[in-house]
């Protein structure tokens, strides 16, 4: 695949377990633990996916998504908010604030990858 995703979430078991089946399937993964170590991240790498978590301490999801479409170089980078929220008003504000897709908490390993699939087309 070629292809780097960078994953952002909180829980070191779902950092660790999406970047197994990530990596399985030929992607290479870079790993932030919060919306802040992301941006930290985002330094002239070329990253092709972000998926994020929504509820992280020091800066949360659809802040990060908020910050990386500010940024020459990222700003056209899908990013997939991966979370347990599930209130339509939480959707429409990552929309709002750029994201290109949302998919629920706990996922299925082929869902996951399709949507992948998709956003890298």
């Amino acid at each position: 695949m070629n292809k780097t995703i960078l994953i952002v979430d909180d829980s070191y078991s779902i950092r660790e377990s999406i970047s197994f089946f990530l990596t399985e399937s030929g992607f290479k993964i870079i790993k932030a633990e919060d919306g802040k170590d992301a941006l930290l991240k985002l330094d002239g790498k070329k990253i092709d996916l972000i998926i994020t978590d929504l509820h992280m301490p020091n800066m949360n999801g659809i802040e990060l998504i908020r910050n990386v479409r500010k940024l020459e170089g990222y700003m056209r980078i899908p990013i997939l908010l991966l979370t347990t929220e599930t209130l339509h008003e939480k959707k429409l504000e990552a929309k709002k604030a750029g994201a290109t897709g949302w998919l629920n908490k706990p996922f299925e390993k082929q869902k996951l990858y399709s949507v992948i699939n998709k956003v890298l087309r």
